[in-house]
């Protein structure tokens, strides 16, 4: 999912960081350039479309794609060079831009400094033996899904994280009730990526709000880019879906697909393995991503070590956003909000208005950073790392989050580029005739999807496709702020819904690593479970949320409708067998 490249690829992309600047242009000129360029503003997103189904590159596909709108702007008649020239130093000013601005740096230091916290939580034993804790409790076939499923969600904060400790912990306790890898690897690959993406402390929180925050730039509307990120999550669709799936699934013991078929063999005591499978799932890189994640030698393993860092991120962070939107608020001009807040500082509605009054950004980054600061102290009081180690261990857990930072200023970087184009511009008024409002996020949802299942990368679709579909659904809907929050909603889940179907998604193939599944057959077997969750989000989701219908009463009805699809068309699976027979077979 997101795609680990290498520090030499980061330090070349940020290197070019030094020019001068420029200012970004005015709506007047994006209309004047949409009319004057027509067909041709679709090319960059166009090029960093077809570059990434392609190259399987995100990082290639939006810098070319962002140069080539570059220059597109200098363009003439005669001297392509120049035009080349003049848009290579106008991408870095660009850039440069991005970084410069408060709101961007606080979302990427906030990224990064999460991504420390992650790293010394693995290396003190914390997420492991939270996960090994929870493992103690599975003693039955319904019971052990129901704790992988738990024991995802506790690993929330990191897909990554999440597919490689809950995988190696469950797995022989699900091979001990003879539950397939296959259902293992699905079970690990559906908690990852959805409750990464709907938390509101994660590695995935910075991209999401930085680009959901851009793209209402673009198109002059200045809004609380967290609370849109906030309103957003009842509309998350297939993330919602598929930890419900999950959950009904192991409670019915039903499967259907090529799924039925392996949990029937697993409970004969036949185990695909995958420790002789041939393709990507056993690179040196994923091998070393595994052993990054094993605490340190000699450690004695306490759920202390990761309650206490992950507590204190959660609290501080609450704390931040409350004294960030407080201070903003009393300082603004609104004296009924000062009311609100000053008579009842802690009561609903001055805690509503905080939080949507905070600088997201900067509360996170605040928050993060004294949390970093406990987990040092914690480390070096249990005597688990000197300082020094401790330090260098959260600088270590930094750099495999540098790649966020890079994909995060080329999308930043086209995200304007195509605001200066008209790009947005001209697709409404071609679209905005032929294609009904109601079924723009669902649309949004299958594109984000497609693209998604060519490239493995949620985070790639993300900064694609945001930059069009905030203003398309502005636009199209005559500033309606429900369909731009559902369309948003869209591209955020699309993105994790294809991802879970591409074979060459990252966390698809640590997940069967984790799991020790054949990466072939996991993907063979969960696709179908995906696709069925998919399109129940399109048909009681987003087309009905398009509609106006609440996700409150569209998501209970989802929910319904897959539980009768399971109980008509789902098979029992044999559970006899699994307390009868210890023999089994790993192929």
């Amino acid at each position: 999912m997101k795609k680990r490249f290498s520090v030499f690829l980061c330090v070349l992309i940020f290197g070019t960081l030094f020019l001068s600047t420029q200012a970004l242009a005015s709506q007047e000129v994006a209309t004047i350039n949409a009319s004057k360029f027509g067909f041709w503003t679709v090319l960059p997103p166009l090029v960093s479309i077809v570059l990434a189904f392609v190259t399987k590159n995100v990082v290639v596909s939006l810098f070319i794609g962002a140069m080539v709108g570059c220059v597109m702007l200098y363009i003439t008649d005669s001297n392509i060079l120049i035009a080349l020239i003049q848009g290579f130093m106008d991408f870095v000013s660009r850039a440069l831009n991005s970084l410069a601005d408060p709101w961007n740096a606080g979302i990427i230091l906030q990224v990064l400094v999460i991504g420390g916290i992650i790293h010394l939580v693995g290396k003190m034993g914390g997420a492991k033996a939270v996960a090994e804790a929870l493992a103690k409790k599975a003693k039955s076939v319904k019971s052990v899904q129901l704790t992988t499923f738990l024991l995802g969600i506790a690993v929330f904060f990191d897909d990554y994280a999440n597919a490689l400790i809950v995988g190696p912990i469950m797995r022989p306790v699900a091979d001990k009730m003879k539950i397939s890898r296959e259902k293992l690897a699905f079970v690990i690959d559906a908690t990852a990526a959805p409750i990464a993406g709907l938390a509101i402390i994660s590695t995935w929180i910075g991209l999401e709000v930085g680009l959901i925050g851009d793209a209402f730039n673009s198109i002059g509307q200045s809004v609380d880019a967290f609370g849109v990120f906030l309103q957003t999550i009842p509309f998350r669709f297939y993330n919602i879906l598929i930890l419900a799936f999950i959950i009904i699934s192991a409670l019915t013991l039903r499967e259907f697909g090529p799924m039925y078929k392996a949990e029937q063999n697993a409970r004969k005591g036949v185990i695909h393995s995958g420790e002789n499978n041939k393709s990507k799932v056993y690179t040196e890189e994923l091998n070393e991503m595994m052993d990054e994640l094993e605490p340190k030698e000699g450690v004695k393993l306490s759920c202390w070590n990761a309650i206490i860092p992950i507590g204190s991120l959660i609290i501080f962070s609450l704390i931040a956003f409350y004294y960030s939107g407080y201070s903003s608020i009393m300082v603004g001009e609104d004296e009924a909000l000062k009311a609100i807040v000053t008579n009842s500082p802690f009561g609903f509605q001055a805690i509503q208005q905080t939080f949507s009054n905070a600088d997201a950004s900067i509360a996170l980054f605040q928050s993060a950073l004294i949390s970093s600061i406990i987990t040092i102290v914690l480390a070096v009081f249990k005597k688990i790392f000197t300082v020094s180690e401790a330090i260098e261990t959260w600088i270590e857990g930094m750099k495999g989050l540098l790649i966020t930072g890079v994909i995060l200023i080329l999308a930043w970087s086209l995200s304007s580029v195509i605001k200066e184009l008209g790009t947005a511009k001209y697709l409404v008024g071609i679209l905005s005739g032929t294609v009904p409002a109601f079924i723009l996020p669902s649309l949004i949802f299958i594109l984000g999807s497609i693209i998604a299942f060519a490239t493995g990368t949620a985070y790639g679709t993300m900064g694609i496709l945001m930059p069009l579909a905030i203003p398309l659904a502005y636009t199209i809907s005559s500033g309606d702020m429900n369909l731009v929050i559902v369309s948003t909603s869209a591209v955020l889940t699309g993105a994790i819904f294809g991802d879970h179907c591409s074979p060459i998604s990252d966390t698809t193939i640590l997940s069967s690593t984790g799991a020790g599944c054949d990466h072939i057959e996991h993907v063979r077997t969960q696709i179908w479970y995906s696709i069925f969750v998919g399109i129940i989000a399109i048909l009681f989701g987003y087309i009905p949320a398009g509609l106006g219908l609440s996700p409150f009463i569209s998501i209970p009805i989802a929910i319904v409708a897959m539980i009768v699809f399971m109980l008509t068309f789902g098979k029992k699976v044999l559970v006899e067998e699994t307390v009868n027979s210890s023999h089994r077979t790993i192929v």
